[in-house]
């Protein structure tokens, strides 16, 4: 079975290939073939798991992809634990999100297309998950930025659609630069990129290599996943079809940076500087996400926030090594199952409300969709961490983890976690009011394009699977959690879970802070949002941290400032001292400034503030860039 798991990938990719070249000849029956191709792969994930064969990694060829000289690189698959792990949350959820899309997208003149990029999204990620070098993992990581770039612009008369696109793919490639500098290290100190050798000679290597490794691994890592400073083109993705956003936030893209970390964990064994920055980034970032998710009005882009903090809580449990590997794991399969139930349930609303997003148009919808209320409402109730419902055993785990550290850390990442619990059962409860209970503010408004609301249950291709995964959110974290199920499975892949000898406060103690702070947040929310009437027109005058929030705490604005901007200047004036020489710059520098030579006497402080900036991120990465030689 295992020489055989190079099916897993082949079923899809099939079913993209059919899709894509048979063209409108595939119209009729298009979306059946695309979910039949991942429950395919599903159903081989299971006899896999179910195998013999899963007590240690086990790597098999399919053929040789790059022999060159002493790059020698397969197109290789390893079958482990962790990977086969992935391989069912992949083509679990994302078979159930592939039969909800055939009802979601059942006016679409185009649903075959659309069903040919979601099997390329699954067969790219599967190839991410399996392959058995970085080079493999390099492949599937290109494989899900090329399908999330044509889903998330599905809408191509959209311009917003278009945007958020290019955004994402930009952003990606970002963290792409990262993880592709890491492999070049690796090769260079290691002479392979294979998973098997690099772990083997990574301890030879001098602290300095395995910190830069670790860290360049780290910034793949945030492209994918949606973490600081590259988190700002997972919200603006939501202007995708809400399978997509499922598809993104549950089972693959943003699944795939928290599966770089725990996949690689032999490098961060060995660099407690490189962990560090791991826990510090998820614990940023999920206060980050958090807060933002507060000041939000479309359901979606609350929704994807709390991806973002979720992610973080994941990024900040395996940040902490043998402590956190497996609850990391153990979190994202939690949240793969009520994350994708409550995008569906999102979607599901939408479906009935004329594609509306903004939730101060609802209200009341849980008379009308019973179904889509009580289905959402079980994956709201495991994001906020209720007791035994899924969030509550692994979300629960990783703050215990956190506050296990010794000293400042525990102090830090733990009050972060725990802070977070609180806000998350604040914004959650929030957006749950304001669409499904109180006054019917729909009656009152119109859809954006003029349309009266007539909101009604979705059909059963819809429902069916926002029930499966519902009873996921219930039941799936004592499942893997209970005797620690999943811990001592992935073993043979991420080693030995590790139980905190020190911490800052008692173990026992953690599960009722977390449950009594989220319980706050909840009855904050019903105070503000569920005993007042909400107006219909967002409020305009409001406090500076609403402000900030609702401009994503300035992110865009500082990735304009020290990255856009400077380098779109600096480009042109390369173009012109490239077209004019050397005698041509001061003239050129002046057409950047869009005037004419006597504008450089009338320079404003706003540009100097600006090249300033331009020239001190030129410094940065010239000093990053003599560090990696250094380390190197």
């Amino acid at each position: 079975m295992i020489a055989s798991s190079w099916l897993l990938v082949a079923f899809p990719a099939l079913g993209a290939l059919v899709l894509l070249v048979g063209g409108h000849r595939t119209n009729a029956w298009g979306h059946l073939l695309g979910c039949a191709t991942v429950i395919a792969s599903f159903v081989y994930g299971l006899a896999l798991f179910f195998s013999e064969s899963l007590s240690e990694a086990a790597d098999t060829t399919v053929y040789s992809w790059i022999p060159v000289e002493s790059l020698q690189i397969d197109f290789g698959l390893r079958v482990d634990p962790l990977s086969v792990t992935f391989v069912l949350l992949i083509t679990g959820v994302g078979a159930l999100i592939h039969i909800y899309s055939i009802g979601y997208m059942s006016n679409d003149a185009d649903r075959r297309r659309f069903f040919a990029y979601l099997n390329l999204f699954v067969a790219a990620m599967l190839v991410l998950v399996l392959g058995n070098s970085f080079v493999m993992l390099y492949l599937g990581w290109e494989g899900v930025g090329l399908a999330s770039y044509l889903l998330i612009g599905w809408y191509q008369d959209r311009p917003a659609a278009a945007t958020a696109a290019k955004k994402a793919f930009l952003m990606n490639r970002v963290g792409d630069v990262g993880l592709a500098l890491a492999i070049f290290l690796m090769f260079k100190h290691i002479g392979s990129t294979n998973y098997a050798e690099v772990f083997a000679g990574i301890g030879d290597l001098s602290p300095g290599v395995i910190t830069a490794i670790a860290l360049l691994l780290l910034l793949g890592a945030c492209g994918k996943s949606g973490q600081f400073p590259l988190q700002a083109w997972l919200p603006d993705a939501m202007e995708g079809p809400t399978p997509v956003s499922a598809l993104i936030h549950a089972a693959t893209m943003v699944t795939a940076g928290v599966y770089l970390i725990a996949r690689s964990s032999p490098i961060y064994n060995l660099t407690e500087d490189g962990r560090l920055v791991v826990t510090i980034v998820g614990a940023f970032t999920l206060l980050l996400g958090a807060i933002i998710g507060c000041a939000y009005d479309d359901i979606k882009k609350v929704l994807a926030y709390s991806t973002v903090s979720q992610i973080g809580y994941m990024m900040l449990a395996v940040g902490l090594g043998p402590v956190g590997y497996a609850l990391g794991i153990a979190h994202l399969l939690t949240h793969g199952f009520f994350k994708a139930g409550l995008f569906l349930g999102a979607g599901s609303v939408m479906h009935a409300m004329n594609d509306e997003v903004d939730m101060r148009k609802f209200g009341g919808l849980a008379k009308k969709m019973p179904i889509t209320a009580a289905t959402f409402g079980l994956g709201y109730l495991a994001i906020i961490g209720f007791p035994f419902l899924s969030g509550f055993w692994t979300k629960d785990a990783i703050i215990e983890a956190a506050f296990g550290q010794e000293g400042w850390r525990g102090w830090v990442f733990g009050g972060a976690a725990l802070l977070a619990a609180g806000i998350t059962g604040f914004y959650m409860t929030r957006l749950v009011l304001l669409t499904f209970f109180g006054e019917e503010r729909w009656r009152k408004t119109t859809s954006a394009d003029g349309r009266a609301f007539q909101p009604h249950e979705a059909p059963t291709v819809m429902t069916v699977p926002m029930i499966v995964l519902s009873v996921g959110s219930v039941a799936a974290g004592f499942l893997l959690m209970s005797g620690n199920t999943l811990a001592e499975f992935l073993v043979p892949s991420v080693g030995t879970l590790v139980e905190s000898e020190h911490g800052v406060l008692p173990p026992a103690l953690v599960p009722w802070l977390t449950v009594g702070l989220s319980a706050l947040g909840v009855l904050l929310a019903w105070a503000l949002f569920g005993k007042k009437p909400t107006p219909v027109e967002r409020p305009e005058n409001v406090s500076w941290p609403v402000r900030a929030a609702r401009n994503d705490l300035y992110g865009n604005a500082l990735n304009e400032a020290l990255v856009a901007r400077p380098g779109l200047w600096l480009t042109r004036f390369a173009v012109f001292l490239d077209n004019r020489g050397v005698d041509g710059a001061v003239n050129g520098l002046a057409a950047v400034l869009g005037g004419g030579s006597s504008r450089l006497r009338r320079m404003q402080t706003g540009f100097v503030r600006s090249y300033a900036l331009s020239m001190l991120g030129g410094s940065f990465l010239l000093v990053a860039a003599l560090l990696l030689v250094r380390f190197s």
